[in-house]
Formats: C-alpha cells, structure tokens, sequence
C-alpha cells in the first residue's frame, strides 16, 4: 500500500515521516527530474505494511514551484511511477484556517485520505481549542491528533490509515463548496469524457491539461470544451479561494474556539520585537554567526589536539619498529598521514553542523531570510535566496538542489551561480589550519578571539562578494519575470536534541566515508608520485647524496634530511609542482602549495590530506612533529620562513574564492540543463580567486 504525505510547509510532515518510517527511509529523485523523493516504510498493522513518499510541501493546488508540481501530479493522479492508495494530508492546528484551504481541495478531488492534525500543544498554548469530532463532521473525513515528537497518536493514525485503505472511510457525497456554481457546462462535458472524476477534479483538467500526460487528440477535445463554454481559468481559481474561505470560516466558528486577538502578544511575537528589529536585529544576527565560528574554535581545539598528537606519536612509534621497506613507508606516510588529515576535522565538522540544525531547529533561520530580503532584493535576489546561501554554509551540493524553490527563473539562475561562494564545511579544515598556522591565538578585549575574528571575516567576504557578483551578473542574465516574497515564520521552539545529535553524527559520517575515500585515495597516489621519479633522475640524487656522506665531520641528521627533501623535490609530485611554480610564486606559494592546488581541484578538503602526505614523505621517519608544526618551520629555498601572514591570507581568499569541486559543477549542469553555466562558474571563480589573492599577498608582503 502506498501512503502520500503532503502537507503545507512547516506543517511537521517531515516529523511526522520520520516517525512512522524510522530508519527504513530512502532518500532519491522523483522520476525524470531532481526534487528530492524520500520514502520509507512502516507497519500499519500485523497484516498491512505501507510505504510512505514524502511529498513536497505546497499552499494549495495551484502549484507554482516544480517540487510543487509533483505534490499536484500525484494528488490528480496524473503520476506515472506514483499511485497513493490513501493521502495523509498534515494540518497545523495552530494554523488550521491557512491548512484547511489545501485540505479541504483534497477532499473535494475524492480521494481516500486522512487528516493529521499536528502542534497541537502549540495551539493550546495560543488559548486555541479545537473540536476534533464536530471538525470530523463537518469535513467529512477521519481527523486525528498527533504529536511525532513524542510519538503520540501514530497508532491511531495508523489504524485510520487502515481502515480508510479498506474502504471503511468514504470519502464525502457531498462537494466541500459548489464546484458546479464556478463551471457546470464545462465539468459536465469534461465528465463525459472521464467519468469517474469528480467535478473538482474536472476543474483542474480544464485548468492544467496541458501539463498532464494526454495524447494529441485528447487535449484538442478539453481545448474545445474551454474554448466553448469561454472557461477562465483565473477567474475560477479566485471565486473559488474566496468560496472556500468563505465555507472554513463558517467551519472554524462551530468546531474551533479561538482567543480575543486583543489579548497579550505571544512570547514569539515579543521575541521577534527584538530579533527583527530594523537595527538591533543585524546586530544579533553578527553577534550569532560569531559565537558560532568562535564556538567552532573553543570546543573543537581539545579533541583535534588529541587526535593530532595520536596519529603523530602512533607514526613515529611505527616508524621505530617497523622494518625498512616501501609498504612500511606507505602505511606511515601515505594510509597514517591521509587519515589524519581526515580524522583530525571531525570535531569541527560535528560541532558546525550541531549549531547550525539547532539555529533551524528553533526557528531562527528563516528570521534571516526575512531580515536580508531587502539587501537580496538590491542585488537581483530575493529573501528565498538566503537560504540555498546559508546551506551554502554546509555544502553547496545540497544548496544549489533547494534553489529550485525559488519560482523566478533569474533569481534562482543567479543563486546558483554565487551559493558556491558561500564558505563549505570542506573549506572549513583549509581555513582551521591556515588560521592556526599565521594568526595568533590573541584576545581582543580580553574575550574577542582573533582566530574566531578572522574565520568570520571570511565566511562574511564570501557572502559580500557573492552579492557584488550576483549586482554584476543581473544586468547580463536577461530574463525578466516578476517576483514575490512571501514567508511563514516559524514559531519557536525547543530544539529537538536527538536530531541534532543525529544530524552530527551523520555529517561526519558522510565527511569520513564520502569526502574520506576521496582524500585517502589521492593520499595513496600522492604518496606514490612523492616518493617515486624518473629513475635516472633519482638516481643521481642518491649518488650526490653518497659521495657528501663519505666526506668526513658530515652531520649525518642534517645530511638525511636534505636527502629527504631532495627525494621529494625530484619526485614526480615534485616535477609536477616545479612546472606550475612560476604561476603561483606572485601568490607567495611554492611548489608543494601548487601540488595541493591541483589535487584539492577534486575536492577542496583534499588540501590537507596533501599537505599532511607531502610533508610526511619530505621528513624523517622518526620525526613525530604535527602536521602544523611541520608546515610551520617550512622554509623557501633562500631560508627565509614560507607560511608568513601574507602566504596565509593569499592561500585562504584563493580557497575562499576557487571553484574547487567537480560535484559542484555536475549538480550545477544537472540544475541548468546545461554546460554553459557551469563553465561560466569555472572561469570567474578560479580568476577570482587569482586576482584577490595577487592583491593579498602584494598587499601584506
């Protein structure tokens, strides 16, 4: 049995989904397109499983989005790959006027379905009191009250859900409003065509039968049949929202009791007082992305020590008892170094993705949406964009693939084209190191981390350049559609602390296991191309090394090093470094920052598992200094020191600002449908990123 859940935005369908499938979820793309499809399946009862699919949540039936077309293809059964036995439509009883417009649409389509009713102890709180059974009668259908959070009334729910599947629920004789009074002739001649529909069901073939899959013939019949009765469209769809209205609101007066609206403001609303005020509320907001990064600092620096040191002090002891041979060589220096440029970023990883689910998780993300939707709008974007931006923050991946909610075409094209700006959780371990290794860990006014200071800085240089290329780039995309801005402002509420332990957890996974086959097996190549060359080459080196060994008062710990060192320069790795040299020295960098340029092109975390490779294979064996320290006592060949400030900064804004990772592009050419776009994306990144670090390291040097 196949089980739809739809529902309006913020209704708690997602909860309610997770708490029915549990962990037998599956998350993948509705046929032909690529809006996210997540199903599941549950128990129903001892002799009834059902698998759920969790439909994108829409207002209405009159979809506008794409993902909210396909809510409305599989609700008109005009879906192809989906056919719901039984709808379980999520209401907001806190909203419950706003959620009875899309409900009670479904039920004038007839089709078995349920009602859940969520939040509420939320509506409780606001003095709202609902009657249940007398709501039953007058829509129609079963209603019931649960809570997913506590897992209250899903059995119930699901005993409905059963009962309905076997058709001991009917759905109403009677339509909801009189969908005749808005076009009787039309129905009725659509009717004899199909007829099993419902009159509700025969509007919206007149209105959208364009979109549905019928052969040539059939849409010229129902053209025919508007063209003759002069059907409009709009005018129905208004007369119809106004009847609808008009119905609930006679519905909410018998079955739902609501407060004096003159009564004392809701905590929420006093708290938006503040938190949306048009001055103090920048200021809350730079003063949260601050205790974030200073807070990524703060507790992640104990367990990335211990790490660190762990891997440094377990190298070094191998080094000691491991025989002289090249698979000792690779498990120290290429699976032991790789691993610990992927391990030693967890912590960070866990604690970003913790703050950033409970900032969501209490509501206060879409508050800054609604505070930069005026900026947004001054540079061709809109308030919807905020959000593909801030989970930028994360990943752009999953960023790009949530632009399509926004319904204009130019303003979704020009959200793409700069949310890879955004700072990603894989730039975050460039960022850590880098800052650890040129900027001191210092304290403004005795509490302003520096470190933190400057991890913001670049978070927020990213965000305002995005929005100097997003102004640029509005004059030459030359689309134009009008835009609207409309957002729900969730109430707030306590943070589920299981989902963001949860979501932590998964983040890292996804970090080792995904983002870690990659960096571990570019380690394994590095290693492989850093201590192997051209034999002839190689071999020279060995021999020059041998005859300065043979001269006497030689200091053979030094001698070993520079041999060391030698091995790696005239490594392939090394070759293929020294051939990019002459790009990158204006930049500050030198030939292994330009190795790393070109591996971390697949993935921008990769940088460190480069260099921890890279400065592995140059040191001896039995030195267990941490990768910082390593790349902190590099030095050019004039001995003058490498990672200065100026390097430091040059390398963060060129990482900042590079389009550094090839699934970015891939969803990018999937999202447009084409490879002009993401080429384009290439191209002005990576002269970006070379521009602005030339003028930092000119600048600073």
């Amino acid at each position: 049995m196949h089980i739809a859940l739809v529902g309006n935005p913020n209704s708690g369908k997602t909860s309610l989904f997770n708490c029915l499938t549990g962990l037998n979820q599956q998350v993948g793309n509705f046929p032909g397109v690529t809006v996210d499809k997540k199903t599941g399946r549950t128990a129903i009862s001892e002799t009834m499983e059902g698998k759920v699919i969790d439909l994108p949540g829409t207002y209405s039936l009159y979809p506008r989005r794409f993902d909210e077309w396909i809510s409305y293809k599989v609700l008109l059964n005009q879906d192809k790959e989906i056919r719901a036995d039984v709808i379980v439509a999520v209401a907001d009883a806190s909203n419950l006027k706003r959620n009875l417009l899309f409900c009670t649409q479904i039920i004038d389509l007839k089709v078995p379905m349920v009602i859940a009713l969520t939040m509420m102890d939320l509506a409780k709180r606001r003095g709202i009191k609902i009657d249940i059974a007398e709501l039953e009668r007058e829509l129609g259908v079963p209603i019931i009250s649960v809570n997913p959070r506590k897992g209250k009334g899903i059995s119930q729910l699901k005993k409905a859900i059963e009962q309905t599947a076997l058709q001991l629920y009917h759905a109403p004789v009677r339509d909801f409003i009189e969908n005749k009074q808005l076009a009787s002739a039309p129905i009725d001649d659509v009717q004899r065509i199909f007829p099993l529909l419902s009159d509700y069901t025969a509007i919206h073939y007149l209105m959208n039968h364009e979109s549905f899959d019928f052969n040539n013939e059939m849409q010229d019949t129902i053209e025919n049949i508007e063209r003759k009765h002069g059907f409009n469209p709009t005018k129905t769809q208004a007369e119809e929202i106004l009847q609808r209205y008009n119905r609930i609101k006679r519905v909410m007066h018998v079955a739902v009791s609501e407060p004096d609206p003159l009564q004392k403001t809701l905590f929420t609303e006093r708290l938006d007082d503040v938190l949306l005020h048009r001055r103090w509320g920048y200021i809350i907001l730079l003063l949260v992305l601050f205790l974030l990064f200073q807070s990524v600092f703060w507790l992640a620096q104990y367990p990335m020590d211990w790490i660190d040191s762990g891997f440094a002090i377990l190298n070094s002891s191998l080094s000691s008892v491991l025989p002289t041979a090249w698979w000792s060589n690779l498990l120290t220096h290429g699976v032991l170094a790789g691993l610990s440029g992927i391990l030693v970023f967890v912590p960070q990883i866990m604690i970003l993705f913790g703050l950033v689910t409970l900032l969501e998780d209490t509501g206060y993300m879409a508050r800054i949406s609604f505070l930069t939707d005026r900026l947004m709008r001054s540079v061709g974007l809109n308030g919807k964009s905020v959000m593909p931006m801030i989970s930028g923050f994360a990943c752009a991946v999953p960023a790009i693939m949530s632009a399509r909610n926004i319904e204009n075409r130019k303003e979704r094209l020009l959200t793409i084209l700069i949310t890879p700006l955004m700072s990603c959780s894989a730039r975050l371990p460039v960022y850590t190191i880098l800052i650890g290794l040129v900027i001191p860990r210092t304290y403004l006014f005795g509490f302003l981390g520096v470190q933190a200071l400057v991890m913001m800085g670049l978070y927020v240089l990213g965000l305002v350049m995005a929005l100097i290329v997003s102004y640029i780039a509005k004059h030459f995309i030359k689309l134009k559609e009008k835009s609207f801005f409309i957002l729900e402002l969730p109430t707030y509420r306590s943070p589920r602390w299981k989902n963001i332990v949860q979501t932590m957890v998964n983040k890292a996974k996804v970090f080792v296991f995904d983002a870690g086959k990659v960096i571990m097996v570019i380690s394994l190549i590095l290693w492989a191309l850093s201590s192997y060359g051209p034999p002839k080459r190689m071999e020279r080196v060995e021999q020059r090394y041998e005859q300065l060994k043979s001269q006497p008062a030689t200091n053979s710990y030094e001698l070993d090093k520079q041999l060391h060192a030698a091995r790696l320069e005239n490594s392939y790795a090394g070759i293929l470094g020294k051939s990019i040299e002459p790009a990158i020295i204006p930049l500050g960098y030198d030939w292994k920052i330009g190795i790393a340029l070109i591996t971390s092109f697949a993935a921008r975390e990769v940088f460190v598992g480069t260099m921890a490779t890279l400065y592995s294979v140059g040191e001896d064996d039995k030195n267990s200094l941490k990768l910082q320290d390593k790349m902190r006592s590099a030095t050019r060949p004039d001995g003058s020191k490498l990672y200065t400030l100026a390097t430091g900064i040059s390398l963060m804004i060129f990482y900042l600002f590079a389009m550094q990772c090839m699934s970015t592009l891939a969803v990018v050419r999937r999202e447009t449908r084409s490879w002009k776009w993401p080429l384009i994306q290439l191209f002005y990144m990576t002269a970006l990123a070379y521009v602005m670090s030339l003028f930092a390291y000119q600048l600073l040097n």
